[in-house]
């Protein structure tokens, strides 16, 4: 697998989280419950912290919010979870941050948009809220958002582009005002006097191609650490399929340091689905490692019984029952990669290529199913217990390549990390 070369920024402290591109991409969430319940909003944090996100944003858009901040952060605490919870201000930050110093106090950062922190009294407002920032020691992420860009900016910059021989099209000088707002925007923080480390950026549209584009332009003219994500992704294999096409483009080239998937849930449905989403674009593209990874063929004539589908789902659910003991056991088990083929075409090639696998007899083949550990043959199941069989041996070699001292799996070594090779950005 080619390095990923990573665009240097500085280290933005976020609570305990390290962000920039000295340390891992982050994955972030966001809760849709009430703010103004904690309950509720405490339960559904400890559930995206649970299913592996390292940084939760909460909305703060009223004074019933604003008031319930210390008692989820406080509540959090007391259920032993330790996650920066951010707040998320729209229109009357300034106001909220300034009266419940409570709440200024309790949050891990502030995220702010330009486009809406105040009309003619913009940047009067946005000092008040950096004012408060460096009061109480706190970062920021100046978020633009081309659903709410700054409406003069974004006006003076196409006004300008009219006057040209040759103006370009709207869709570029927007994505130019974008970039300007951020950057005017975190100049005038560190004018404030926040500090240059403490700035995170983000460049939000609900189009690939766009996102794409925007962080381009703005990893090419600055070094702060970027929050990436498209706003309003959708829903279903729309919302999950367009963030992966833009994030990976963008991470592959060495730029995000924070990642989200705005996904809408379905009526009911599970928000920690978009944490799942997001870890799944970091792990597939080498950047981290989350869980063991299951790699199963996706059948054809060869493989006319589904009994290769069902054992492949068999141990998908055996790893993820597993993981929370596995986690706490042995370390490095997230990087284990299990194959389970249906036929002997690609079957051992596979197998072997995995740290254990399995080829399954397909159709008309001899009933016999080699098992590979570490790229070796080291039995062959036969019978009717071929699963349970294959499940203990799995067990067996977890505990002896992840137990004491474990060495480096075969995976890990294959895919060659990310290393600390640096650029500038």
């Amino acid at each position: 697998m080619a390095l990923i070369t990573r665009r240097v920024t500085p280290t933005v402290k976020i609570g305990q989280v390290l962000v920039g591109s000295g340390h891992p991409v982050v994955v972030q969430s966001m809760t849709n419950t009430d703010t103004a319940d904690p309950a509720s909003t405490i339960a559904q944090v400890r559930q995206l912290v649970a299913a592996g996100s390292e940084l939760v944003r909460v909305t703060v858009n009223n004074e019933e919010a604003a008031q319930a901040v210390p008692a989820i952060v406080e509540g959090l605490a007391q259920a032993g979870v330790q996650v920066p919870i951010v707040g998320d201000f729209h229109y009357n930050g300034h106001l909220l941050l300034t009266k419940y110093p409570e709440a200024a106090k309790a949050l891990a950062k502030y995220r702010i948009n330009p486009g809406n922190v105040g009309g003619k009294r913009k940047d009067e407002h946005f000092g008040a809220i950096i004012a408060v920032a460096l009061r109480h020691d706190k970062p920021v992420r100046i978020g633009v958002n081309w659903g709410s860009l700054d409406q003069q900016l974004l006006t003076e910059m196409m006004d300008a582009n009219a006057r040209l021989t040759e103006p370009r099209d709207t869709r570029d000088v927007t994505m130019d005002a974008m970039v300007e707002s951020a950057l005017q925007s975190a100049a005038l923080a560190e004018e404030t006097g926040l500090a240059h480390d403490r700035i995170v950026l983000s460049a939000k549209v609900s189009g690939v191609q766009d996102l794409v584009e925007v962080y381009r332009r703005l990893a090419r003219r600055s070094d702060y650490p970027l929050h990436l994500g498209l706003t309003e992704a959708g829903m279903g294999a729309k919302g999950i399929i367009a963030s992966t096409a833009g994030l990976s483009i963008l991470l592959q080239e060495g730029i995000g340091d924070t990642i989200r998937v705005s996904l809408t849930p379905r009526p009911g449905g599970d928000r920690t689905e978009e944490v799942q989403v997001a870890q799944q674009v970091l792990q597939s593209l080498g950047l981290r490692s989350f869980t063991p990874q299951v790699s199963a063929c996706p059948g054809c004539g060869r493989t006319t019984s589904t009994f290769f589908q069902e054992m492949a789902q068999d141990i998908e659910t055996h790893l993820k029952a597993r993981m929370a003991a596995w986690r706490e056991r042995y370390s490095g088990v997230e990087t284990l990669r299990v194959a389970v083929m249906g036929c002997v075409v690609n079957g051992p090639g596979e197998s072997k290529h995995a740290d254990i696998g399995i080829s399954l007899p397909g159709t008309f083949e001899e009933p016999k199913a080699p098992v590979y550990v570490d790229g070796r043959l080291k039995v062959t199941l036969k019978g009717d217990a071929i699963v349970t069989d294959f499940l203990a041996i799995l067990e067996e070699y977890v505990e002896n390549r992840y137990g004491a001292s474990p060495p480096v799996p075969l995976s890990a070594m294959r895919s060659g990390g990310t290393a600390d090779k640096l650029v500038p950005g």
